[in-house]
């Protein structure tokens, strides 16, 4: 006679509601045994919080501009257009080998000429474009070719600017300054209460601006013919400020190895 074979075990695993927390509570002081569920729950490691520090970080940066260019202007009206030609040539040789002799690089001058009949005359004009990276040059050079050539030669105010990418990189620039500025003040606040500062958690740019000159300066609303170089300087420096929101993690004070 064959016995009955036994049916396969099973095992339930039921989650208790938080509502029944407090029935937990009554079964202990009643002295009655829990449930293997509220057993488990009851025994299980309570989860310790990431300790965390929150700050923030500003920053201010400003740029110069890199760039300035200078116009020099030759011109000449004659009856005869050879000999207009040659007045003119004669001055433009003059200035190409002035800013040889002070170092100006071929690929930062541009030549152009221009001829046309005025009345009866011809007319002969040529400009010299130079770009310039050092102002101090510039201006020895500026200088020096006023007092050389005549009257019929116009030098232009010099005109600054900035490279292409410059606004951008100085953004970024603002933005770094300002991490650092953040990772700083959290490392001071770990000093200050014996702590450690971890790894950041979290980096957040919060603000940015940008803009170009001094936005309470009197000198903006006066003709940039006016002012001196050093008023153009300023006047188109660029600036930007960056505000940040970091998150880093706080660890325990290190403890040093005791060596025998």
């Amino acid at each position: 006679m064959s016995l009955p074979q036994a049916a396969p075990s099973r095992v339930f695993v039921e989650l208790v509601p938080w509502a029944d927390r407090g029935r937990e509570k009554d079964l202990v002081s009643s002295g009655e045994t829990l449930p293997a569920t509220c057993r488990a729950l009851s025994s299980a490691p309570a989860q310790t919080a990431p300790r965390e520090v929150h700050v923030s970080g500003t920053a201010a940066v400003s740029a110069r501009p890199d760039r300035a260019q200078v116009v020099v202007r030759v011109g000449s009206t004659k009856e005869a257009a050879a000999e207009a030609k040659r007045s003119v040539s004669r001055r433009l040789d003059y200035v190409a080998q002035s800013l040889r002799q002070q170092g100006v690089q071929a690929e930062n001058i541009i030549v152009t000429k221009d001829f046309r009949r005025v009345e009866n005359a011809y007319h002969m004009e040529a400009e010299v474009c130079i770009t310039f990276t050092e102002f101090g040059k510039m201006q020895n050079i500026c200088n020096f070719l006023v007092e050389k050539l005549d009257s019929s030669v116009v030098i232009t105010p010099p005109q600054f600017y900035h490279t292409p990418g410059s606004t951008e990189n100085l953004r970024r620039q603002a933005c770094l300054v300002a991490v650092e500025n953040a990772w700083r003040k959290a490392q001071e606040v770990c000093n200050l209460v014996g702590q450690t500062l971890g790894k950041p958690l979290l980096i957040r740019e919060e603000e940015t601006k940008d803009w170009e000159g001094q936005t309470d300066d009197h000198q903006a609303s006066r003709p940039s013919d006016s002012l001196t170089m050093q008023e153009k300087i300023k006047k188109t420096t660029i600036h930007a400020t960056s505000r940040v929101f970091v998150t880093f993690e706080v660890k325990g004070k290190e403890k040093r190895k005791k060596y025998l």
